[in-house]
């Protein structure tokens, strides 16, 4: 499973590199191996930049800004620690994707690694299920804002980097309302406690501290994360 992923992040690293038109690099260094040292270090680069474009080209990245919401509501950074929070939205983010991930699956990254594609063929056959998730899941306002920096001739679809760059914008914006709706009611508790705590001439007491146990039982009282889960999974089918 793992290297499926990876190789679909290559795939996608790749799209995204072929989608904004521009020349050729040409470097000639007078003789065959230099070239072959040049093309080494650009693959490098692109297996290194994979792992950012893939988690800004999928769901991951709404996953995770929610769920740093939720930690920083808390209030407690050692209660959820960063290892818990990228599982659970790599996790969420398998589950939620795996539709558009087993179609890229099956008519690229599998003929690929059969060696029936090769890597620009299958980057070619991954494009239509990648630009599908991505259309689905971007305002009309944040593509056009991207499209006027990046206008695509007329009858042509967007471009891939525009409609990517107008994903992200998307999915910042949807998080950012889901993280708010999450740190309302923090911090509601948090000036409760702070009130209280005044009144009774208790200002040096810990109020993180004081308040932490009064928002675990309120996000477990409501069932937090499963309405956590249900408005990710429900926002992003």
């Amino acid at each position: 499973m793992k290297y499926r992923l990876a190789a679909a992040a290559l795939l996608l690293a790749a799209g995204a590199a072929q989608a904004a038109p521009a020349a050729p690099l040409r470097v000639d260094f007078g003789g065959g191996d230099q070239a072959s040292y040049l093309r080494l270090v650009a693959l490098f680069a692109s297996v290194s930049l994979a792992p950012a474009l893939l988690a800004v080209l999928t769901s991951f990245l709404r996953i995770i800004v929610v769920l740093y919401f939720l930690r920083a509501g808390l209030g407690s950074l050692e209660l959820l620690p960063n290892q818990v929070l990228m599982g659970l939205a790599i996790l969420l983010t398998l589950f939620a994707m795996a539709r558009p991930l087993g179609e890229i699956n099956r008519v690229a990254v599998q003929p690929l690694l059969a060696g029936q594609l090769s890597v620009a063929a299958a980057t070619k056959a991954a494009a239509p299920a990648a630009r599908a998730y991505l259309s689905a899941h971007v305002r009309e306002a944040d593509l056009a804002a991207m499209m006027r920096h990046n206008p695509a001739p007329a009858g042509k679809p967007a471009p891939f980097a525009a409609l990517a760059a107008a994903h992200v914008l998307s999915e910042l914006r949807a998080a950012f309302i889901i993280g708010f709706v999450i740190f309302l009611p923090f911090m509601v508790i948090d000036l409760v406690v702070a009130g209280t705590l005044a009144s009774l001439g208790l200002v040096g007491m810990p109020q993180a501290m004081l308040a932490l146990p009064f928002k675990i039982l309120l996000f477990v009282m409501v069932d937090g994360w499963r309405l956590l889960t249900d408005t990710l999974l429900l926002g992003l089918s």
